[in-house]
């Protein structure tokens, strides 16, 4: 479980230092295609405002069912993780084509050097809170038995918190 926790945390610091090249080929791409909105910020739609809140496990991780894609997945809360991450199983499942994705980032985790693609989530959602158009890195099965969501998901919302053993997520 150690090298695990070892391994998920090493995989959010190399994560971290690729967000700022997610940013800037969004806002490129956009700019060559026109887009304004993507190229001056990142979009936020319109969406139910709500709240709500995980109990932390035994272990003090906040776990639930977050729809990915409109497809149910077990996830946890990781606030150390740059970007949300799923694995290749995962990503078939909410629609993702895995036979089309670049795994051109490297990752470090406890089973290794990995590499991952990163894409772009229609929407993440748990409860009353939704936020469209989320970025993800997919990894091999072997890499990542279990998805995270990250500060990908958790910047983009009204505001987090956590109370006790509550974690509070408001959209």
């Amino acid at each position: 479980m150690l090298m695990r926790t070892i391994g998920l945390v090493f995989v959010a610091a190399v994560a971290a230092t690729q967000v700022p090249n997610f940013v800037e080929l969004s806002k490129q791409t956009a700019k060559e295609e026109g887009d304004a909105s993507v190229a001056n910020t990142m979009p936020v739609a319109a969406s139910p405002t709500g709240t709500t809140v995980l109990e932390g496990d035994a272990s003090g991780h906040y776990r639930g069912t977050f729809k990915l894609n409109g497809k149910p997945t077990e996830a946890m809360v990781d606030t150390g993780a740059s970007l949300v991450a799923i694995n290749e199983s995962t990503a078939r499942r909410i629609g993702i084509s895995v036979a089309s994705l670049d795994y051109k980032y490297p990752i470090g985790t406890a089973n290794g050097q990995t590499e991952a693609a990163h894409v772009r989530l229609q929407r993440v959602e748990i409860g009353s809170v939704r936020v469209e158009g989320v970025d993800a890195f997919v990894l091999k099965d072997k890499a990542l038995s279990t998805t995270l969501i990250g500060m990908s998901f958790l910047k983009r919302l009204n505001a987090y918190s956590a109370e006790g053993n509550r974690l509070r997520l408001v959209r």
